[in-house]
Parts: C-alpha cells; structure tokens; sequence
C-alpha cells in the first residue's frame, strides 16, 4: 500500500470556535454549549456533559458555530492529560454550539476521508506530535495552525474508505453493547423501584402488592407505610464498607507483583496508560474482583458493579459486601437509589468538595423486605447482569483489539482486503 506524507493542512481546516459570554449560561434552553467534558475520554466519541448544570447557551450567536449532525470536533485545551488529539462526532444538527475551546475538523473530501479523518487525528501518530507541541502552561493549549502543521502518511482515498469504514462498525459495535448495557441496568433498576420503592411486588396471588390491598403500616423512622413484616434499619444492616488505602505509600517494589490502582477516573473509564500501580501485597480487603461493588464516597457520590479486571482500591471509595443472605444486586440498587440522600447530606455540609461519612451510613434508614422477596428480585435480574458482563468482556475485546490495530491501519502495516 503507498503512503504520502502529508501535513494536515495540505488535506483538512481546522476552524476554532467562538468565545461564549458566561452572563446567557443557563440550566435551560434549546441550545447546548460545547465544553471540554464533551469528549468521552480515554474511552473515545462523544458524551454528553453531565458535570455541569449551566450547559445551556441563550444568547445570540452565529449560524456558523451552530453544528451539524456528523461535525467532527476536537479540544484545543488539555483539561486532563492525554486529552489533545480526541475527537467526537457531534450527534445533533442545529443543537451544540462550537465554544472557543473546540475546533472543527473540516477535511477536503477529495483527499481525505471524513471517518479516517477521525481516527487518524486521534491516534497515536497525530496525539504525540500535539502533546509535544503543547504549550507548556499549567492547563496545555494546542491550536489550528499546530494542528495542521502534524505530519502523517496516508494512503490513497479508496483505502481510506476502508479503514474509516471498519473502524466506524468496531466503534458502533461498542456502542450498541453500550445501549443494551444501559437498557438492562434500567430494567433492573425499574423492578426494585416497582417491588421495593412502590411496594408493588408480587403479593401471594402474583398480583401488585400495595394495590391489591396489601396490609401496609406506618413507621415513624421513615415517616411513611411500609408493608407489614418489613424491617427498619440502616445500610450497615444489608453490607459492610470498606475504604480503600492511600495508595501512593505501596507503590509496586517490581513490575512483577503490581496491580492498577482503582480510583474514581478507573471508574468512570476503566484501567487506562494513565493508571497508576500498586503492590500486590496489600491487604485483600482492598483487591477488587469483577462483581465487587463500589461505592464513590468523596465527590462523585455514585456506586457501580466493576467488571475491568483486578485491582487495588483507592482511598475515596468504599468496597461494598453484603452482608448475611442479601444479594449482591439487591445491596447495590438499594445503595443506588440512597444516593439522592447522600448528595443531600453532602450538599448540607457545605464543604469545598461533596462527600460522605462513616456517619452518614450510621445515619441511613431503609425499608428491607423479607429475605425470600429478596431472592426473587435476584432470580429475576441476575440474568440482566450476567448479560451485562458478557457484552462489557465483549467491548473491552473490542477496544483493545481496535487500540492495537489503529496505528498499524494508520502506518499501512495491516492491511483491509476488499
């Protein structure tokens, strides 16, 4: 296959966005300002920005940096490291606004492929030369011009086709696993919110508990009628927590007995080049296993069930076990819906940074059925989960076998037969 070198200028345009007034920011709107936390990384594409309340844009602004369904875009900032060179596709046409920290990536379609386009800029060959490029302040800052002055070899358009194209079904793929992850915690969370919430579960005729007639009583802890027979107790009466370490004091002695620290980025994005190590010596307490809970106590305040891999846990996050017969998927969505609560009592706090205590877990009161409804509830959704891990294992596969072969795609050392 022959390659050209080119620099991206030769083949693309780089257009830098507009500056947005912070006075028209709002939590409401019809238009959505881009902002570096539209960028899905390490994982790639496009998120949208939950970290913000005020995404919102209602002041005047050009039709020019109203975007397009399929626009490619790219940060001109590093918020985090590694962040220069990502793209995301914008999902939405006449929605995103093109902030003054975003470029979109314009290509000339009679040279450059617009899918290949994608993958090249985020690849290794064009990331490198904007991370050496970089100006060097306390947040990076690359720019238009430092874009398209990168060099790269490329293939002729009709391989570039190709490529874009096979790549695109790998990232649709992961996506779709995604979806289907997404639908099946939904369902999950819709049958312990009917049962467990609603007091709907199946009564012993198979009928909706509470609306047929179920006998319900008031308890004063709760301040509401719970079904009779029910416990009243705190969190600590269904699990135990266990906080993980200070991880930088058992930094790995060799690369042999060492395991990826876990920490609130792992969770958002799994284990990734920017993962820190620890030894592998530390207490079992702190080793966490696929199907371990984890519960974020300091900022993020949210709990997952972890499926990447093996590793040691970071101080900030609790390691969730269930106590006695309560399942572990009963414990998590229990944990799950409480967390409203906890931001509550984080928000009263007023601290600098939103977390919870020891105390707050003492302070705790929930409703818990009857162990054998418990088991029903896990009979039902545990086939959900089970499914969950298949598709994550399937999309971790996917990634990894999508992050081998996009420089070599890129270098024409593998090569896509028609």
């Amino acid at each position: 296959m022959k390659l050209e070198e080119i620099k991206l200028g030769e083949v693309l345009n780089v257009k830098r966005g507009t500056s947005l007034s912070g006075k028209y920011y709002d939590t409401k709107g019809t238009k959505i300002r881009l902002t570096l936390g539209n960028f899905n990384y390490p994982l790639g594409g496009f998120k949208n920005n939950t970290s913000k309340l005020n995404i919102y844009f209602n002041g005047p602004v050009k039709d020019e940096f109203i975007l397009k369904k399929g626009d490619i875009i790219t940060p001109l900032t590093e918020q985090v490291k590694g962040l220069l060179g990502e793209t995301a596709r914008i999902p939405k046409s006449d929605v995103y606004i093109q902030s003054g920290d975003i470029g979109l990536l314009i290509p000339d379609e009679k040279k450059l492929d617009k899918s290949y386009m994608y993958h090249l800029i985020s690849s290794a060959i064009i990331k490198n030369q904007l991370s050496k490029g970089a100006q060097q302040t306390k947040i990076r800052h690359t720019s238009p011009d430092k874009i398209k002055d990168c060099v790269a070899w490329i293939p002729d358009l009709n391989i570039q086709q190709k490529v874009g194209s096979f790549l695109d079904d790998i990232d649709l793929k992961i996506a779709n696993n995604n979806a289907i992850s997404k639908e099946l915690e939904s369902m999950a969370k819709t049958i312990y919110d009917y049962w467990f919430l609603q007091f709907e579960f199946p009564d012993k005729d198979g009928k909706p508990y509470k609306s047929n007639g179920g006998k319900m009583v008031w308890n004063d802890q709760l301040k509401q009628e719970i079904p009779e027979g029910w416990e009243v107790a705190n969190l600590y009466r269904i699990a135990k927590f266990i906080n993980g370490i200070a991880c930088q004091k058992y930094r790995p002695l060799d690369n042999k007995h060492k395991l990826p620290v876990i920490k609130i980025t792992e969770m958002h994005d799994g284990f990734t080049t920017n993962t820190e190590f620890v030894r592998d010596s530390i207490s079992k307490d702190h080793i966490i296993n696929n199907g371990d809970i984890l519960f974020s106590w300091s900022a993020s305040l949210e709990t997952m069930i972890w499926n990447n891999g093996k590793g040691g846990l970071n101080q900030h996050i609790f390691k969730v076990i269930p106590k006695d017969q309560f399942s572990l998927h009963y414990v998590y969505q229990t944990l799950s819906s409480y967390i409203i609560n906890f931001k509550l009592m984080a928000e009263a706090r007023k601290t600098t940074m939103g977390h919870i205590t020891k105390d707050h877990l003492e302070q705790s009161i929930i409703a818990i059925p009857p162990i054998d409804l418990i088991e029903k509830f896990e009979d039902i959704v545990k086939s959900f989960y089970d499914e969950i891990t298949n598709v994550d294992e399937e999309s971790q596969k996917l990634k990894s076998l999508r992050n081998f072969l996009l420089p070599l795609l890129m270098n024409g050392q593998v090569k896509i037969k028609n």
